[in-house]
């Protein structure tokens, strides 16, 4: 007799997910260390599936339709050391580290930069480095 838990597919973890109409789950990225949250992003099945199996944060990226392997242009990947789903099973938490100490495309630890203050949206992080010499754009990127 074969023993049940055998036939149990490696992958039976992602049906646990309540992924959106367009099949996506969003994903927070929060320094493992610090706990300081660093960005979100969105990931399909095949994405997380990847960043689980290979250890690094690959995102699904939908301006472009395809996997965007964070750092693959910036060096600034990340390292998972943790993957957390939310209790309604519709986020995910990757506690990473941070390659480089840079998360956001505009050069900055973390996306969350802007502190609201009397109504307006004020930077208060500063710019780590500037993101021409990051890309080499000229312009803007998100990986």
């Amino acid at each position: 007799m074969q023993d049940s838990t055998n036939s149990v597919t490696a992958t039976d973890w992602l049906d646990t997910i309540r992924w959106n109409d367009d099949g996506l789950v969003p994903a927070i990225a929060q320094d493992a260390d610090t706990g300081d949250i660093l960005m979100m992003a969105w990931m399909n099945r095949e994405s997380l599936e990847l960043t689980a199996r290979e250890q690094q944060a690959i995102y699904w990226s939908r301006s472009r339709g395809k996997l965007w392997r964070k750092g693959e242009s910036s060096g600034h990947e990340q390292r998972v050391r943790e993957i957390r789903l939310d209790c309604d099973e519709d986020v995910i938490l990757l506690k990473v580290e941070q390659r480089g100490g840079i998360a956001c495309h505009t050069g900055r630890r973390s996306c969350f930069y802007r502190v609201l203050e009397d109504g307006q949206w004020v930077a208060t992080d500063p710019v780590l480095k500037d993101s021409d010499s990051i890309y080499g754009t000229g312009g803007h990127s998100h990986e």
